[in-house]
């Protein structure tokens, strides 16, 4: 059976069940604090498990794109060296919020696995929960009873509380669950060992399929469980596994999944997958971490240094490096893999094909950019190597690579086994546990239980149409972290603020009480669908009722940037072409950013016509036209832009401008004039075919004029009240630049002046011809003077220092006769060398170059370089 054919019989089994079907929700998560990507098929239902708001169906059928790098089995560092764990994965899923529960979810399980997949019955095992005294849980009898109905009971495995009962996090939702496993061992193999022994034991031909989550409690901060209002089921089957088994596989990398992708990095490296281990984890590896980053990048993540774009950075780097170090691939290729995936998923996941151009560009730019830190990774290594005091290197210096540079660790200790060396990996390991521990400190967020002091099943947004009004607090909790101290999350019945989603950040302000006490709201955002407000203390009386006033200012300073993020993206579209599209925007009261799809700089001539369109549209005094709780598709029809990476219910909000149409949730002015002037401040490149605007309107605009005014008083008091500036600026320019032509012919004809001075000072050592000398020379000076004395003099070691003011310069050349006899290296001197300058250069065997702060040196370095050929 082909897997598109199991996904989508999966599907249409459960739509015969009185499912919904919905789409996937982006791996990407944007309103959850707490994850950075979808890692289970229940990310996007948490808000109808928390009680957060109802879901307009009962029951849910889906296939889920999820991502895990952590946790359980699922080290970043392990994929691959197996043949059925991943970093990116679908989650095949069903789920009822309050309605079926345990009966229905087994019966429907084993009728899909055994009836419609055809599965034998005899391979398959299921653990329930054995419960756990210490929590007053007892064993799931419920799920024993009805398992009892389709499976024999030699086959009805006890589970510990570690594998069979599941929990969102340290709080919230959680319950005992039922795996499903299956034995697809040989014949020969089940005869000498049962398989129950094998379950959830890591074998790879024994593993879990099917996990049936029955969510009847809730988890509380300090630990304690209390019963759910209404029971949920929550179910996730791996896709890549249940191929596996219906394609009668032994491994996840051998099913239609990954076959044409292995078979594509076969053809590129020019490799055989099956023959040798080594290769075979490699081609693994990059089978599996390629879907991960197209999936993220077209879910809106590029890579980047920090959070979720360093976890795609990092993944998409181990790729590169097992081809690096196992397939000997020295160029990008791993880009080349984006249209095979396409081609495979685009059906199911139509982003891969709308941005598969995206994905293509943005991998093979990190492809380059990563191997050239693998590059100056090696040179790095290769010093230490160098100045090695024993066989044993530091794991310090090992980390520094890892750390500063990005140079992989697995990459370093092999290297250093090839030469002969060793490598002290408990003192490596010591100080990544120390960044890990100083990491987890910083970010680490305790979070009490919610105080609820009313009953509200959804909160109202009024903010669009008020600023202020009054509110009755509905529930608050306390939260601490080590950055920002303690602070409280307060949730309204109803509320003004808007909450920080669609690049735009969230509102500032304050609550008024009765007595005129003031608690002022620092930040506002959403979490699982619930707008939540931060203080920095609680009110006197919570349960009082409160005037909520947002800050007037910021709000109407961040609805202009965010309407001229709509008037920048038409502009783009109407001066560059339609292929430009939203990538990403972050909207301040005080600026705006904008990141869109182009593949070329944006020209200044260009970047003026942007700038005169928006402008125009500004003056034009376009008025609001919003259009709430629209049929999606009908916006769509009516030709409004979806944005990047996003995911929309059934109804949207469509905001209108003239011609500029969009989906957005955020903030915006009645009428266009209300930014009064709109400027572009910077443009720049972000990733391959991803550019990014900087721009400033309203008030930051003024203030913006006002310094430029400033300014250009303060030149034309500089250049004696000028009346022409610019002409005056560039005879200043055209001055220095003949008056640098001639300083540097002065140095030139200082170097000949000395050059026969140095002649007489080259001494006879060992057969060199060996000059070391302080000068008071350029580095241009110093390299011409060098080479044209190697130009004269065979066998020549030169060594020449120089300093300005506090910094240091030192310049090495080496007769190239004298490279290929003696085996000199100038890179290798000088590198040695630098450390009495407090730094370091590099360059060729015969000439290199090297620079530090410590001129004082200079002399130590100078005598220190005799060394080398006496």
């Amino acid at each position: 059976m082909k897997s598109k054919e199991i996904r989508s019989q999966f599907l249409q089994f459960f739509q015969s069940k009185s499912h919904a079907v919905v789409s996937s929700a982006p791996m990407v998560i944007k309103d959850d604090p707490t994850l950075m990507f979808t890692n289970a098929g229940m990310n996007q239902f948490k808000e109808y498990f928390l009680g957060n708001s109802i879901s307009k169906h009962d029951r849910i059928a889906d296939t889920q794109k999820c991502l895990r790098v952590s946790g359980k089995h699922n080290d970043l560092e392990e994929v691959g060296m197996d043949t059925y764990h991943h970093t990116m994965f679908e989650m095949l899923g069903n789920w009822s919020f309050g309605d079926y529960f345990k009966k229905e979810a087994i019966e429907w399980a084993w009728e899909l696995l055994t009836e419609v997949y055809k599965i034998d019955p005899s391979i398959l095992y299921v653990t329930i929960f054995e419960g756990d005294a210490s929590e007053g849980l007892e064993r799931d009898s419920e799920a024993f009873e009805y398992w009892k109905q389709f499976v024999p009971e030699d086959r009805i495995l006890n589970g510990s509380k570690k594998d069979n009962f599941w929990e969102m996090g340290e709080q919230g939702p959680c319950g005992p669950c039922s795996e499903i496993h299956v034995d697809i061992r040989s014949s020969e193999e089940k005869a000498k060992q049962s398989g129950a022994l094998l379950v959830n034991q890591d074998h790879p031909q024994v593993v879990e399929i099917w996990n049936l989550v029955f969510m009847q409690f809730n988890r509380k901060a300090n630990g304690s469980l209390e019963k759910l209002p209404a029971q949920h089921v929550d179910t996730g089957m791996g896709f890549e596994r249940l191929a596996m088994v219906l394609q009668h596989k032994q491994s996840n990398y051998d099913t239609d999944v990954f076959t044409p992708l292995i078979r594509e990095i076969e053809a590129i490296t020019n490799t055989t997958y099956g023959k040798d281990e080594k290769t075979d984890i490699a081609i693994r590896v990059i089978a599996d971490h390629i879907r991960a980053v197209a999936f993220s990048i077209a879910d809106g993540q590029l890579p980047g240094n920090s959070g979720a774009g360093y976890v795609i950075r990092r993944i998409l780097r181990r790729g590169i490096r097992y081809g690096f170090t196992f397939l000997n691939t020295k160029e990008p290729f791993i880009y080349k893999l984006v249209a095979t995936l396409s081609k495979q998923m685009g059906e199911a996941f139509p982003e891969l094909i709308s941005e598969q151009n995206l994905i293509t560009n943005v991998i093979l730019e990190e492809e380059r950019s990563f191997l050239r830190t693998l590059d100056q990774g090696l040179v790095l290594l290769e010093n230490v190597i160098e100045t090695a005091s024993s066989k044993t290197i530091s794991g310090k210096k090992a980390f520094e690579l890892y750390d500063t540079f990005g140079f992989p660790i697995d990459l370093t200790a092999l290297i250093l086994r090839e030469r002969g060396f060793d490598l002290d990996v408990a003192a490596f390991e010591a100080a990544l546990q120390q960044q890990k521990d100083r990491s987890r400190a910083a970010t680490k967020v305790e979070t009490g239980d919610w105080v609820v002091l009313s009953d509200d099943s959804e909160e109202e947004f009024v903010g669009y149409d008020t600023l202020e009004t009054p509110i009755k607090i509905t529930r608050y909790r306390k939260v601490e972290n080590k950055k920002e101290g303690e602070l409280f999350q307060l949730v309204f019945n109803l509320t003004p603020f808007y909450p920080e989603g669609g690049g735009q950040v969230g509102d500032k302000g304050y609550l008024e009480a009765p007595d005129g006490g003031v608690v002022y709201i620092i930040d506002t955002k959403k979490e699982n669908n619930l707008i939540i407000h931060f203080a920095k203390n609680l009110p006197r009386n919570p349960e009082a009722t409160f005037k909520a006033v947002v800050d007037t200012k910021q709000r109407q300073r961040t609805a202009a940037n965010h309407t001229a993020t709509h008037l920048l993206h038409q502009a783009l579209r109407n001066i560059l072409g339609e292929h430009v599209t939203q990538k990403g925007s972050m909207v301040h009261s005080r600026s705006l950013r904008f990141d869109f799809s182009h593949f070329g700089k944006v020209t200044d001539d260009e970047l003026k016509q942007v700038e005169d369109f928006v402008n125009a549209r500004i003056r034009e005094g376009l008025a609001l036209e919003e259009r709430r709780g629209i049929p999606y598709q009908q916006a769509l029809d009516e030709g409004a832009i979806a944005l990047f990476g996003e995911k929309y219910g059934d109804s949207v909000r469509a905001i209108k401008f003239g011609k500029s149409m969009e989906l957005c949730g955020g903030t915006h002015v009645p009428i266009t004039s209300d930014i009064w002037h709109f400027i572009i401040t910077s443009e720049g490149a972000v990733a391959s075919g991803i550019r990014r605007i900087e721009a400033i309107t309203g008030d930051a605009a003024k203030q913006y004029f006002v310094e430029r005014s400033e300014a250009y008083s303060d030149v034309q008091k500089v250049l004696n009240n000028a009346q022409d500036p610019v002409k005056a600026v560039a005879g200043l320019q055209e001055e220095n630049a003949l008056l640098q032509k001639q300083i540097q012919q002065l140095l030139k004809d200082k170097a000949k002046n000395i050059k026969g001075d140095l002649k007489n000072d080259v001494e006879h050592i060992n057969g060199i011809n060996f000059l070391a000398k302080e000068l008071e020379l350029d580095a241009s000076g110093l390299k011409d003077l060098a080479f044209e004395l190697g130009g004269e003099i065979d066998d020549l070691f030169v060594i020449f220092g120089s300093r300005n003011e506090d910094k240091a310069l030192l310049t090495c050349y080496i007769s190239k006769e004298l490279v290929e006899e003696r085996k000199l290296n100038a890179g290798q001197i000088v590198r040695e060398l630098g450390k009495h300058i407090q730094g370091g250069g590099g360059g060729q065997p015969f000439f290199a170059t090297a620079g530090g702060k410590n001129p004082a040196g200079i002399a130590e370095a100078l005598e220190e370089a005799r060394k080398f050929v006496q």
